[in-house]
């Protein structure tokens, strides 16, 4: 934390003819049913996932944060270009907000696309505090019937442990090993398996439960609509520690966006998506009751996430449904092209710099550049500067890179705030600097960021 405290953000006003959107999110401790299961956590507005929020490109969002939980916490905005001091990081962009306290988020979205909010502060995100939002196009181009927001969740909280407790097994399990920051020591922690290619070891937690919008497979969350009709699917992966496979048994999907920007309409059966990755596509429904499966990757538990896609009569598939789809070729995400409104103008690199993904599991010890966050040394970036960042993966495991406040391009081009980088993958992302302030660029893989996996990238001043 710095010396000196970062107090409120100073307040904006509305531009004239700008939309302000207001709206208030308590965070507090709740219970919730799991298909029958009691489980305690903690979430926004007494619901899991939280309460949508829902505005349009342009407009002004207010945003109160009403902290009623015994801890402290924040909201980070994942994936929105917005201004520094709302993006929600204690001790980089503002103090933590106290239990009992209120902090105002103002910002403008400038972007449309699929998003979603959750905290930044421990590994709350494992708990109940995430839910979806959604910015709107000025002139939605349409051609579907209606949308369906579809949120993923690996679920352990209330369960006999809390994501806290995970954290301290998970450090306290590491014990000592030869190897370390820097090293590819990566072993398995119980119940995980070693997945097959691309992703290698995908995870470090057993989880009992993974949801689809709050909804585990024994009572799961049923998608009604009309024979026929087009869907916009909005998949976001909240979840902590998993990459799972999407698939509609007996449809195919048209991507149409990644992280909010289009791409290349492309057909899959399947689709893989990983911590704080969203993706939106188009399905045309046939006749009856289909499972939506959201498959884990490499987890041992043998569980998995699903809704019912229901438009006419029909038996329903079980908690285990497993359409053909997920035994067939399964979209990488990054290997998606963008779409011609998606790409960065043209422009040679101003400067570059390295990072490079680090840790092992013993010790649980994870970093980038060398050392865990807080002791390594930023990267820096001059405002209006093109940088690239030459991005590697050193370790055996796969890791969700997410950067905070700007989007990048891959060498293809495809625009992204949140990439896979499969175990010993380099990748060369680009970002324009136009967004001023000290930035975050983690591994969203919760408990890896917790542990070290996070660097800061500051504007020289």
């Amino acid at each position: 934390m710095p010396s000196t405290p970062f107090g409120s953000p100073t307040p904006l006003s509305p531009s004239p003819g700008q939309k302000v959107v207001s709206k208030t999110l308590s965070a507090t401790p709740l219970t919730v049913d799991l298909a029958g299961r009691s489980v305690s956590t903690w979430g926004y507005d007494g619901s899991v996932p939280g309460p949508l929020v829902r505005a349009t490109a342009g407009d002004l969002l207010r945003l109160t944060l009403v902290n009623q939980l015994p801890a402290d916490t924040t909201i980070h905005w994942h994936g929105i270009r917005l201004r520094n001091a709302a993006d929600g990081v204690p001790g980089l962009t503002q103090d933590p907000v106290r239990p009992g306290g209120t902090f105002g988020y103002e910002f403008t979205a400038p972007d449309p696309g699929t998003y979603f909010f959750h905290p930044h502060v421990g590994v709350q995100l494992d708990r109940g505090l995430y839910a979806p939002m959604i910015i709107d196009e000025v002139a939605d181009p349409g051609g579907y019937d209606t949308e369906w927001i579809l949120l993923l969740d690996d679920w352990i909280d209330g369960t006999g442990t809390t994501p806290d407790d995970v954290l301290t097994k998970l450090i306290a399990d590491g014990g000592t090993a030869t190897g370390g920051m820097g090293g590819m020591d990566h072993g398995s922690m119980g119940g995980m398996s070693m997945g097959a290619a691309p992703w290698g070891d995908a995870g470090d937690v057993t989880y009992p439960l993974f949801l689809v919008n709050g909804k585990p497979p024994g009572d799961p969350d049923v998608l009604s609509a009309k024979r026929g009709d087009r869907v916009r699917l909005r998949v976001i992966n909240a979840a902590s520690d998993t990459i799972f496979t999407v698939a509609l048994g007996g449809h195919s999907m048209t991507i149409t966006h990644t992280d909010g920007h289009a791409v290349q309409p492309t057909q899959v059966s399947a689709f893989y998506i990983g911590m704080g990755e969203r993706y939106d596509a188009i399905v045309t429904l046939a006749d009856g009751v289909f499972p939506l499966v959201a498959k884990p990757f490499g987890k041992a538990s043998g569980g998995q996430g699903l809704a019912l896609v229901r438009t006419g009569s029909g038996t329903a598939p079980g908690p285990n449904a497993n359409p053909s789809e997920l035994s067939g070729q399964i979209l990488i995400g990054s290997q998606l092209q963008p779409a011609s409104s998606s790409l960065l103008p043209v422009k040679t690199p101003d400067a570059t710099v390295d990072l490079a993904l680090q840790g092992s599991m013993k010790p649980y010890q994870w970093g980038i550049n060398g050392a865990p966050f807080g002791k390594n040394e930023p990267l820096t970036v001059a405002a209006g500067q093109r940088l690239r960042i030459n991005a590697t993966n050193m370790t055996m495991m796969t890791h969700p890179l997410h950067l905070h406040g700007h989007t990048f391009a891959l060498p293809s081009g495809l625009r992204k705030d949140t990439v896979l980088m499969a175990p010993m993958q380099s990748l060369a992302i680009d970002l324009d600097a136009d967004n001023v302030g000290d930035w975050m660029i983690h591994c969203h893989n919760i408990y890896h960021a917790e542990a070290g996996m996070m660097i800061a990238l500051n504007y020289r001043r």
